[in-house]
């Protein structure tokens, strides 16, 4: 059968949402469907989400966009997961049924024992070992405060429970015989993982008292991991690509070369940046990840995170009732000709690099008697490029590289006030791609070339398309003030929530 008429269906495993999208080879959308499933905050500072809302709204999504999409489910090539990273799952062996709810990214609860880890001088060889500054953050905590709370840690060195991320949680459930297995790039954000040796690290597992049992089998981003269960679409599919969502999301915006960034403008912000072979230790707060692992190459990358991105907008409209809609804010962002000196610092669950503050919270500064509803909006969607900026400067000093572009994705990407100001505040381009769904493309991507579709690299580059291009029109004088009172803005956020 010829390459046109053959698919790739991405599950694009979200925070909010589950995702299924159908790909021409030629990496062209045919059809999609998304399912939205309830987010649960049983404590301040906690995030959880049902195993079962998760598996029940992908396989709805998988089922609903094969069928808008027209195509024969014999047509399709292979599938390729992506997914929200960090967040932990631990299950029965036998039974598949999940220790209580899955705990999120985003969530709070282990930021005591990860202070306690700094303050035990146990930080450096976390970061040495896995690129990661230790932070409430990453998986390896959630997995110790599960084995703890519920004195699982026998039945773990049994090998009687199984612990994953997302991926691994979709794999065990939808491939057939239940493989227990993880990507390297979702491995690399578990703080378990040492990113030289490409294997769980001994002296990491003691440290948090894991079991290697509960472990699951890394994998690689592109090739074979299984066949999905044929009771789903009526036939069996090779399963052939998987990364978190932020590495599929670098591959999909064919950032391929050293030096290249990408910023995705979803719930968070995640900026990072292709180092190629080489790992670079941050000296600026950012993080040491993984790209993708191809033939068992590793690939890394630079990495910083925003926690609210989109989150800021979403929290303007839900809790702040200050607009009906998202797109809203940027026609009201538009109604002023600036904040007027207002700043927003979204710190709502902390920051991220390169401040690194657990206890940073949510701060508005800088108001008047005059301050309106448009300025503050406003300052909400600037503080997302300030943020996204900041992470730009670390890399460039890392790295040494002065990166040509900055290619966009996500959500937020979509609002023009906050991609103009980004590239006003970057001082660098700010690229669109006609394809928004770049993290679902890079899973396609990744499973077309495990499946044999593609032959290589070079048959898919010109499958990334141009859209629109922001050009800076800020001038440096305004540029630097405005970069100086966010940094102020940000001082007094810092170190707000009280320990303990």
């Amino acid at each position: 059968m010829e390459k046109k008429e053959r698919y790739l269906v991405a599950l694009d495993q979200g925070t909010t949402s589950s995702r299924a999208i159908v790909f021409s080879a030629d990496g062209k959308i045919i059809a999609s469907h998304a399912e939205e499933f309830p987010q649960h905050y049983p404590h301040p500072g906690w995030v959880e989400h049902d195993p079962e809302d998760i598996l029940e709204s992908q396989i709805d999504a998988l089922k609903k966009a094969v069928h808008l999409s027209g195509i024969d489910a014999g047509d399709i090539a292979a599938i390729g997961i992506t997914n929200q990273r960090e967040t932990t799952f631990l299950w029965d062996r036998q039974t598949g049924k999940c220790v209580g709810n899955a705990i999120v990214w985003q969530c709070r609860r282990t930021a005591e024992i990860v202070e306690q880890l700094i303050k035990d001088g146990h930080g450096d060889i976390i970061r040495e070992k896995t690129g990661l500054i230790p932070d409430a953050y990453f998986s390896g905590t959630k997995l110790k405060w599960l084995l703890d709370t519920y004195d699982l840690r026998e039945k773990a060195a049994k090998g009687d429970l199984c612990f994953g991320t997302v991926d691994s949680y979709l794999c065990w459930n939808l491939l057939t015989d239940r493989p227990h297995v993880t990507d390297a790039t979702n491995a690399g954000r578990t703080m378990l993982f040492n990113l030289k040796t490409q294997d769980w690290d001994e002296e990491l597992l003691a440290l948090l008292g894991i079991p290697r049992a509960c472990l699951p089998k890394v994998v690689d981003s592109s090739g074979l991991i299984g066949m999905l269960d044929p009771a789903i679409l009526g036939r069996p599919i090779p399963v052939t690509g998987m990364a978190g969502d932020q590495h599929a999301s670098l591959f999909g915006q064919a950032c391929w070369q050293v030096g290249d960034v990408k910023n995705t403008y979803g719930t968070g912000c995640f900026m990072l940046m292709n180092t190629g072979d080489q790992l670079i230790r941050s000296e600026n707060g950012l993080l040491t990840t993984m790209a993708w692992r191809i033939g068992g190459r590793p690939t890394y990358a630079l990495e910083g995170s925003v926690f609210m991105g989109g989150a800021t907008i979403q929290w303007l409209r839900d809790e702040m009732k200050m607009i009906s809609k998202a797109s809203e804010s940027e026609s009201l962002a538009e109604s002023v000709k600036s904040t007027d000196g207002v700043y927003l610092v979204p710190a709502m669950t902390g920051l991220g690099a390169p401040w690194w503050d657990m206890y940073s919270r949510g701060t508005l500064v800088g108001m008047t008697r005059g301050t309106g509803r448009a300025h503050i909006v406003r300052a909400a969607l600037e503080a997302i490029a300030y943020q996204s900026e900041d992470l730009m400067r670390a890399m460039i000093r890392d790295s040494g590289r002065q990166p040509a572009r900055l290619q966009v994705d996500g959500g937020a990407s979509a609002n023009a006030f906050l991609m103009q100001f980004q590239a006003d505040i970057s001082h660098i381009p700010v690229v669109r791609p006609r394809v928004m769904e770049t993290t679902a493309l890079g899973a396609a991507l990744l499973a077309g070339l495990g499946c044999g579709l593609y032959g290589g690299m070079e048959e898919i580059a010109h499958l990334w398309e141009k859209d629109l291009e922001f050009t800076p029109q800020m001038d440096e004088e305004t540029r630097a003030n405005s970069m100086r009172g966010w940094h102020r803005a940000v001082e007094r956020s810092l170190n707000w929530a009280e320990r303990g």
